[in-house]
Formats: C-alpha cells, sequence, structure tokens
C-alpha cells in the first residue's frame, strides 16, 4: 500500500504530492534521484519536477531533500 497525499502538508500542488509520494515509495532503496528519470516515471518534464522539488525541498515534508549535482539532470539526495 503506497502512502497517501493526505499526510502531506496542505500547501503542496497535486504535482508535487505525487513527487512527494515517488520519493517516499522509493527513498527506501534508492537515495540519489534524477530529475529527468522521476519525470519519466511521473510523465513530467525534468523542469516540472525540478521547480516542484524547490517547493518540497522547502516545505515540511518528512523526507530531506538535497540538490546535489547537475550532470545530465538534476540530481537530488533524497533521505527519509
Amino acid at each position: 500500500m503506497s502512502t497517501t497525499a493526505t499526510s502531506t502538508a496542505p500547501d503542496l500542488t497535486d504535482k508535487q504530492e505525487r513527487i512527494l509520494d515517488y520519493l517516499r515509495e522509493n527513498a527506501d532503496t534508492k537515495t540519489y534521484f534524477k530529475s529527468r528519470l522521476i519525470g519519466e516515471d511521473l510523465n513530467m518534464t525534468a523542469k516540472e519536477v525540478g521547480t516542484n522539488m524547490t517547493a518540497i525541498q522547502n516545505g515540511d515534508a518528512d523526507v530531506d531533500v538535497e540538490k546535489w549535482g547537475y550532470s545530465s539532470s538534476t540530481t537530488w539526495k533524497v533521505t527519509a
């Protein structure tokens, strides 16, 4: 069973909640995420992911998000 969006901050958009759910579901097996690959999995562009990751990074989510690298798409370090 996946984590539902009801446990997120009310100021997150639908896209941000989808990304946050994706990170929660995958943070146990993965630490680094590329915007491009998240976008492919969620049917978004890398730019959409990057823009929305900033809101997650600055918000009150239960995951820590840190911009990590920029080669061939922004890489994010995520810890749950």
